[in-house]
């Protein structure tokens, strides 16, 4: 009973003192955007702001039609920046032409 308890005890531990999964893609805008460019070719393609609780970030999304990377990040007001999406076969769209005529 004790070596389960102690198990049981140990494993919850182990995970309250792990850091979160988020803090490993967040760090200062310009060591993001430095690796981007060198490693992935991505530049900014779009982006605005994003109201949030306490104030406003920037979303963006760079992307390479080099490699088909793409990275979206959000920025704080304080600098950070963070990766909340990235993937692989990026392609833009291209707008549609409007029909020319009068609508009937």
């Amino acid at each position: 009973m004790f070596k389960r308890l102690f198990g049981i005890a140990l494993a919850f531990g182990m995970a309250a003192t792990a850091p979160p999964a988020l803090a490993a893609s967040c760090a200062m805008r310009d060591t993001i955007i430095a690796k981007l460019q060198e490693a992935y070719s991505e530049e900014l393609t779009f982006g605005g702001l994003q109201g949030v609780r306490g104030g406003q970030t920037v979303m963006e999304v760079w992307a390479s039609n080099e490699t088909g990377t793409f990275t979206v990040l959000l920025t704080h007001p304080n600098g950070v920046s963070c990766i909340v999406a990235a993937g692989t076969d990026f392609f833009q769209a291209s707008p549609k032409e409007k029909a020319k005529g009068t609508a009937s």
